[in-house]
């Protein structure tokens, strides 16, 4: 069979079973199993495939059209230009997320502390560690699997990325994971705390799309009745692991923005800012205490 029709099977295939990107999603699946480029498909697409090949892409259509997610497949995801392992243990990286990253990036100072509360597959600590020169980051998690997943992308970023973070002669990574119940396990002071806590509402989990309900991790998104539940906790309780004028970086949902903000007034920070996303929506909110 060639590239453009085992392209064309996946088409079919993936359109039939309701996915929504099927022609995206094909090609990519197509470029993973025959490590090739998008322009192959233009280029190369009369191209005999392997018989082996074949088959793992026929494997792979068969788990996406089952809504298996993309990146579960293909096991990473890209984020701030890097590439991430990724798992069932951890939430996918989204591009919603870098707006958060951005935005600490413009407060992040050579030789900062930074805590990564809910760190997950470790993709937010490690990319504001590799646009920065010798800051010092911690990453805590409560699951232990999720923290198997960022020990494994910090290794690849130190392999990758030896010279530490963007490789422009700063030290050596200094990165490290904690398990943790919050702060539970954590000790020290920060001049920034960021986090992604779980957000979603306990009520709406079941009308999520099947890809996230039934592949990604219920403890990564359940924040609890009304969405808010760590919000209230890490705001009460950073306050006692920031420096003097540090600062605390949500990721909310796109409809928390007021409700954050008065818990963060509530509990004393100051100059309070929102930032949207590139679609326009509330996506961060921050301040300094």
């Amino acid at each position: 069979m060639t590239y453009r029709e085992l392209y064309d099977y996946g088409v079919r295939e993936l359109k039939g079973a309701g996915i929504g990107e099927a022609a995206l999603d094909a090609r990519l699946l197509l470029e993973f199993i025959c490590r090739t480029g998008r322009n192959d498909l233009l280029v190369h697409g009369e191209r005999e495939v392997a018989k082996e090949e074949c088959a793992a892409f026929y494997g792979c259509i068969a788990e996406r059209k089952g809504h298996v997610p993309l990146q579960h497949i293909t096991g990473e995801q890209e984020f701030m230009g890097l590439a991430f392992e990724v798992n069932g243990h951890v939430l996918i990286p989204r591009q919603d997320t870098e707006i958060l990253v951005e935005e600490v990036m413009r407060f992040l100072h050579d030789g900062m502390d930074v805590l990564d509360m809910c760190t997950g597959s470790g993709c937010i600590l490690l990319s504001l560690l590799h646009y920065s020169n010798g800051c010092r980051g911690l990453g805590a998690d409560i699951s232990g699997e999720a923290l198997a997943v960022a020990e494994r992308n910090l290794q690849r970023m130190q392999k990758e990325y030896p010279g530490g973070g963007s490789g422009t002669g700063s030290a050596e990574w200094s990165c490290r994971f904690v398990r943790s119940d919050l702060f539970e396990n954590i000790s020290g002071q920060f001049d920034i705390i960021v986090s992604n806590p779980p957000y979603i509402p306990t009520g709406e989990l079941p009308g999520l799309m099947e890809e996230v309900r039934l592949h990604e991790p219920a403890g990564a998104l359940d924040g609890g009745e009304d969405g808010l539940c760590f919000y209230r906790k890490i705001a009460s309780q950073a306050a006692g692991y920031l420096r003097g004028g540090g600062y605390l970086f949500f990721e909310t949902g796109c409809s928390q923005r007021e409700a954050v903000s008065r818990i963060m007034e509530k509990e004393g920070y100051r100059d309070i800012t929102a930032v949207k996303d590139y679609a326009g929506l509330d996506r961060v909110v921050y301040g300094w205490k």
